[in-house]
């Protein structure tokens, strides 16, 4: 992996945690709450189940196959099933919420499929950029 790809993931990563939280808190303070009721571990939490979607759709895009939804298919299940391995053995330092199962497969599976989007438009602009050049 080059320093470029590195920087790349680490943004992304950044920006996608910075917009979560700030969401979080503005949806809290919308309802009244004015301090996360789940503390220190919830953003724990939240950035490792992120770490895990970055990491799972950063491998995706790496995948030898030549349609763009076998890739991201096969990098989904897995990393979905890790997330809620994660969320399991967050029940054993805590009692989980009655939604937790549900409310990591809405969560991740939006991010993913958020992300997947934004992949797929972005390399078909490449692709096109790529074409006219050749056409000149």
């Amino acid at each position: 992996m080059s320093k470029k790809n590195l920087v790349s993931i680490v943004s992304v990563y950044s920006v996608i945690y910075t917009v979560i939280t700030l969401l979080n808190s503005i949806l809290y303070l919308g309802n009244g709450i004015y301090e996360d009721p789940n503390g220190n571990w919830h953003e724990l939490d939240r950035a490792i189940i992120l770490l895990t979607g970055i990491a799972a759709f950063y491998l995706c895009t790496r995948l030898p196959f030549k349609n763009s939804a076998a890739r991201y298919i096969t990098a989904y299940v897995p990393s979905q099933l890790l997330a809620f391995a994660y969320v399991w053995f967050s029940g054993l330092r805590e009692e989980l919420a009655e939604t937790a199962y549900r409310d990591i497969w809405i969560n991740f599976t939006s991010m993913f499929i958020i992300l997947c989007i934004a992949s797929t438009i972005i390399n078909i602009c490449r692709s096109g950029v790529e074409r006219n050049k050749l056409k000149k």
